[in-house]
């Protein structure tokens, strides 16, 4: 007879948003198992139990922010149009950004460091999504080119987007989004020539 499960999804996904708050909050160092735990209304032992070690719940958040932001990605449909599906990936970065904003921090601004044998960020699945819509507009441009466009279009979006998270931008969210809209489009027409 198996043993019955002590800890369950619903607790995995708390500790990691209150992981993720912390480490948002203060950095990667500003997360402990026992604060981690109490915070969560639950021991230490679960975290143990769920994650293995402090150091495995850290990777947690950061695995747990990138498949959220895949989710969001993914569910962007592919069209015969392919830049108005690239305007659709945009939108898509900032909606899970302003989401999952602490898990946007702990991926992003207070970046959990990498496993050593993760791959770089330009080879990872949510960065290839970018840059096979890049290459759709460039089609037959050589992969330097392509890999230059979608890099500068990350750091457009991923830029517009952290002054967004940090109150950066004035207005309300129908102006912001629309600011985030225009510029984008505007940066990216460049990028893309």
């Amino acid at each position: 007879m198996a043993r019955p499960r002590l800890h369950d999804d619903t607790l995995r996904e708390r500790l990691l948003e209150v992981a993720s708050r912390a480490i948002s909050e203060g950095g990667e160092g500003a997360v402990t198992v026992r604060t981690v735990a109490a915070a969560a209304g639950t021991s230490a032992s679960a975290v143990y139990a769920l994650f293995g070690s402090r150091s495995g719940l850290v990777q947690a958040v950061s695995a747990e922010g990138f498949r959220r932001f895949a989710a969001h990605l993914d569910a962007v449909p592919r069209t015969d149009d392919p830049r108005a599906d690239l305007r659709a990936l945009g939108v898509a970065y900032r909606v899970s950004a302003l989401a999952d904003p602490h898990f946007y921090r702990a991926m992003f601004d207070r970046a959990v460091a990498p496993d050593a044998a993760a791959s770089p960020a330009v080879r990872r699945p949510t960065f290839l999504v970018l840059r096979s819509a890049v290459a759709r507009i460039l089609d037959g441009a050589p992969d330097a080119r392509i890999d230059t466009a979608a890099v500068g279009l990350w750091g457009l979006v991923h830029g517009l987007v952290s002054l967004e998270l940090a109150g950066l931008l004035p207005g309300d969210d129908a102006e912001r989004a629309a600011r985030y809209a225009d510029a984008a489009a505007t940066a990216g027409r460049a990028l893309l020539t």
